[in-house]
C-alpha cells in the first residue's frame, strides 16, 4: 500500500510540534486559541446525587414509554441518581402559547435544574411522536447567556409495537447533537412493548430489561464523569472569537456615543 507522504509540520516530533503550535496556522486568531489542558479535567467531584430529568412521548392512560422511563427512574434511584420525570399532558404546541405558560415554565426549570436527561419515544409513522418533539422544542438553545442542554448527557429509547426498531432512538441522536449534549453510546429499543410488563405495569425479566440496566448505569457514569468539567468540555475557539469580536464592537459602539 503507498504511504501518503505528509508535509513535514505534521511529522515533526510532539516535544518541537507543541512549542510552536501556531507555526502553521496563520488562520487561527493566536489570543483565542487553546491547547488541550488533561489537568482541567480531573476537578473533584461534586457529592449531590447525579440530576436526571425523564421525558417520554405518549399520552395513552398506559404508556409504556411512560411505564419505561418509571422503570429507567427507580433504577437510577437505585444507583444514587436524582430523578424527576416531566408529565406533558397539558403542554400547549411549541408557539401555540406563550413561554409564560405554567407547563412551558415547568419544562424549562426541570430542563435548567437537570445535569442529564432521558429521552423515550414510541415509534409512530417510523419516527418519535410529536409529543416528546414538542417538549424538546420548548426547550431553547439558549436562556440569556445560559444554555439549558449543552454539555449535558443524554440516554434515548424507545418502545415498539411489533418488531425492534431504531428509527426513534436514531432521530433523537440527532436531536440530542443539535441540541449539544453528550449522548452516551448505549441506548435501549423495547420490542412488542405490551409483552414486556406485567399487570402491575412492572418490566419483567428479559434482555430487553438487562439493556435498561446497561443504559442507566452508562448514563450515570457519564454523568458523573462530566458535569463538572462540561463547561470546559464545550467551551470552543469559535465562541471565544465570537464572544471577544462582539464584545470589542460593543466597547467601540460605546465610545463613539
Amino acid at each position: 500500500m503507498k504511504k501518503i507522504a505528509l508535509p513535514m509540520s505534521v511529522r515533526k516530533p510532539v516535544s518541537q510540534s507543541v512549542s510552536k503550535p501556531l507555526e502553521d496556522l496563520p488562520q487561527v486568531r493566536p489570543e483565542h486559541f487553546r491547547v488541550p489542558d488533561p489537568s482541567r479535567l480531573l476537578r473533584p467531584h461534586s457529592a449531590h446525587p447525579p440530576r436526571i430529568l425523564l421525558l417520554y412521548g405518549s399520552l395513552r392512560p398506559r404508556s409504556f414509554s411512560r411505564l419505561l422511563v418509571e422503570e429507567a427512574a427507580r433504577l437510577l434511584q437505585a444507583m444514587g441518581a436524582e430523578p424527576r420525570m416531566f408529565h406533558p399532558g397539558g403542554l400547549p404546541l411549541p408557539d401555540d402559547a406563550p413561554d409564560t405558560h405554567p407547563k412551558v415554565q415547568e419544562l424549562r426549570e426541570l430542563a435548567q435544574w437537570s445535569e442529564g436527561m432521558v429521552w423515550c419515544s414510541p415509534e409512530r409513522h417510523g419516527a418519535m411522536t410529536g409529543i416528546l418533539k414538542a417538549q424538546i422544542d420548548w426547550i431553547p438553545l439558549s436562556a440569556g447567556a445560559v444554555r439549558p442542554t449543552q454539555g449535558k448527557t443524554l440516554a434515548v429509547m424507545q418502545v415498539c409495537g411489533g418488531s425492534q426498531s431504531f428509527n426513534a432512538v436514531n432521530q433523537m441522536r440527532v436531536l440530542g447533537r443539535w441540541m449539544r449534549m453528550v449522548t452516551i453510546p448505549n441506548q435501549a429499543s423495547v420490542a412488542k412493548a405490551f409483552q414486556e410488563f406485567d399487570d402491575n405495569d412492572r418490566m419483567q425479566p428479559s434482555s430487553y430489561h438487562d439493556r435498561l440496566v446497561d443504559v442507566v448505569e452508562e448514563l450515570v457514569k457519564f454523568t458523573w464523569l462530566t458535569r463538572d468539567v462540561s463547561p470546559y468540555l464545550v467551551d470552543r475557539y469559535s465562541e471565544r472569537k465570537e464572544s471577544a469580536e462582539a464584545l470589542s464592537q460593543r466597547v467601540n459602539l460605546t465610545r463613539s456615543v
